[in-house]
């Protein structure tokens, strides 16, 4: 299963976000204060245009999303802790596991369970891990045969307390918040 991200998919408005947006970070990083206006506009008419919401927790979570893209902690937090279903729980425990809080982040991740978009994710950073030069602590993600979410958690522990390097998770981080925003933004407009 080859996961394919196409930013023009999502409208001018949210292009032009992840184009502005560097790698996603294991750790907190510094908000990107060159699009803070253009999130704090952010609503459901400028994320998806004329197309119709159905679901408003999904177009909640892309907003969610964004706003972490950006490496604003705080305000995607804000909007995930009140999404209570298992996709909310999953930004809110990415969020969590960038803050660095770990042991919060797999608290999230047990209420996620076994997501509808682990299989893709699975597929994906096996992909990545395989062209990519793997250390002990990450040989896992070319290997396993269900994402293990907990074990990506430690992961990023490992790299952000400098014990391997940063390189793939960072590359993975980057897939997971693709194919989960891709998985919200379609399923906001029932498609």
């Amino acid at each position: 299963m080859t996961f394919s991200f196409d930013p023009t998919a999502y409208g001018p408005a949210v292009e032009a976000l992840i184009a502005t947006a560097s790698l996603c970070e294991l750790g907190p990083g510094s908000p990107n204060r060159v699009v803070a206006a253009d999130l704090r506009a952010l609503d459901e008419a400028v994320v998806f245009g004329s197309k119709t919401v159905s679901n408003r927790d999904m177009a909640a979570c892309c907003i969610s999303g964004l706003w972490l893209l950006h490496n604003y902690l705080d305000d995607s937090h804000t909007i995930s802790q009140d999404i209570h279903t298992t996709t909310g729980s999953y930004w809110h425990g990415i969020m969590h596991r960038r803050e660095p809080d770990f042991s919060n982040a797999k608290y999230w991740f047990r209420r996620v369970g076994d997501h509808e978009i682990f299989p893709i994710l699975k597929d994906a950073a096996a992909e990545v891990a395989r062209n990519s030069s793997i250390d002990k602590g990450s040989e896992f993600l070319a290997k396993q045969t269900k994402w293990d979410a907990f074990a990506f958690v430690d992961l990023c522990e490992s790299a952000t307390r400098g014990k391997t390097d940063e390189t793939l998770p960072r590359q993975v981080a980057q897939l997971e918040w693709q194919i989960l925003f891709d998985y919200c933004f379609k399923r906001a407009i029932g498609s």
